[in-house]
């Protein structure tokens, strides 16, 4: 089940049927879903995602998917999950654009890449990001994540993949 992890400001907990709306409008707003998968959808497609984590990925145990949270309000989406794109552990971040330009998105992605090191044992976490989204990747690079390889999409654009690797901790001498 996914757990409740919080951040000096945030709170990532797992979503409630209550959600849907909120979930709907972040996904909605074009300048988050022009950088999401396959870019923007129907409403309709965003509806029936949003049920899939309850009747899949909670119901299943899939994957960890959270909404994120600031003072009561989701203002964001995430989740780390296996993909064979990347032959490992992606983390997906995002965030309402009210809040960009915050520190948060770092909030973020440091609390789920945290989460899969230390909860999950993971050794590295990877990241896709399109090439263009300039945002993203400084935020990925300020916290450590680095250039791997990028794959050509059949639309043309390029997706990057970065990935992080968990810091060897020092043996202590006895």
């Amino acid at each position: 089940m996914t757990p409740t992890l919080r951040t000096e400001r945030l709170l990532l907990e797992p979503y409630v049927p209550e959600d849907q709306e909120d979930f709907v409008a972040l996904f909605q707003d074009r300048r988050v879903s022009q950088w999401m998968g396959d870019g923007p959808a129907p409403e309709a497609e965003d509806r029936a995602l949003f049920g899939r984590i309850f009747t899949k990925v909670y119901a299943q145990d899939l994957f960890d998917v959270w909404a994120v949270r600031r003072d009561g309000r989701l203002i964001g989406h995430g989740e780390i999950k296996q993909t064979d794109v990347v032959q490992g552990y992606e983390i997906i971040y995002a965030l309402a654009p009210d809040v960009w330009g915050s520190g948060l998105g770092r909030e973020l992605a440091e609390a789920i890449v945290a989460y899969g090191f230390d909860s999950l044992g993971l050794t590295e976490v990877y990241a896709t990001v399109a090439a263009s989204n300039s945002a993203s990747l400084a935020v990925l690079h300020r916290i450590g994540f680095e250039h791997v390889r990028d794959i050509a999409e059949d639309d043309g654009g390029t997706t990057r993949v970065l990935t992080r690797r968990r810091a060897v901790q020092p043996t202590r001498q006895e």
